[in-house]
């Protein structure tokens, strides 16, 4: 069973939460086109919060939070500072909901705003051995684009880009305090997790195919990133041939296939 564990930020920390809602909604259609029934998510959400209609196999863990004080950049000059805050807030919603989930065997933590391959939970299905795996190819987004943009090393920049199997989790570290050094490495964030489980003996396989699209460019996107075209055509980019050409073609139209299988029923 692969556990989808969807992090909410709390209501204080959205600037729009229609839009951020709307967004919501989208990766839960996303989910629940999974080709196989072999799964479930979890929504983790304060006291209150208003959440789309959820489709079957959908629950959601209610918290009590405060906001995080640190949630926008402009609170601190601190990139250190304002990632930390970052990783605690978000890791134990992460927490509260695996250690609420049932009959769970793979976890997938999943942004509230990005999309994740149909083909996941089958895949998962089939291989109940791993230790798991990372999205290594993965696509770049942004609203009301019609282009894909194929990246590499997907987990180093998008959050929704692990799979990893339940076993592997340390829960009496989990069950430590907000700061724990394992929590903000493992639950609220991801570029160390791939190195963590190989240095433990536990390494990842690299996902065979691409797993999850990566949201960017809109107004709630916590990373302040620009949208899809910003970010694939930066001026180093466009003043050398050679590099814009390789950019170039590593955009893909969003076909009807590729919305069936990122967007679901929804999008198709």
């Amino acid at each position: 069973m692969l556990t989808f564990i969807i992090p909410v930020r709390h209501p204080a920390n959205s600037k729009n939460w229609d839009a951020l809602k709307a967004r919501l909604a989208q990766t839960i259609t996303s989910i629940s086109g999974q080709n196989s029934d072999r799964w479930q998510a979890i929504i983790v959400a304060n006291n209150g919060a208003d959440l789309p209609d959820l489709p079957k196999g959908f629950s959601i863990v209610r918290v009590d939070f405060a906001p995080n004080p640190q949630h926008d950049r402009i609170a601190t000059d601190d990139i250190e500072v304002f990632r930390d805050f970052f990783r605690i807030d978000k890791g134990r919603r992460v927490r509260a909901g695996m250690l609420a989930a049932q009959n769970m065997t793979f976890f997938m933590i999943v942004d509230d705003d990005d999309f994740v391959s149909s083909r996941l939970a089958e895949y998962v299905a089939q291989h109940p051995d791993e230790n798991g795996w990372y999205i290594d190819r993965g696509y770049m987004w942004s609203e009301g684009t019609p282009l894909l943009g194929a990246i590499s090393k997907f987990f180093m920049l998008c959050g929704t880009s692990h799979i990893i199997n339940a076993r592997l989790y340390d829960l009496e570290k989990l069950k430590g305090n907000d700061a724990d050094e394992y929590l903000k490495r493992m639950l609220g964030g991801h570029i160390a997790v791939a190195q963590e489980l190989a240095t433990a003996g536990t390494p990842l396989k690299a996902l065979p195919f691409f797993g999850a699209i990566y949201r960017v460019g809109h107004a709630g996107a916590h990373s302040n990133s620009p949208g899809l075209i910003a970010t694939f055509f930066k001026k180093a980019t466009l003043a050398n041939p050679l590099r814009f050409i390789k950019t170039a073609l590593s955009l893909r139209l969003l076909t009807p296939k590729l919305r069936r299988e990122f967007f679901g029923a929804e999008r198709a």
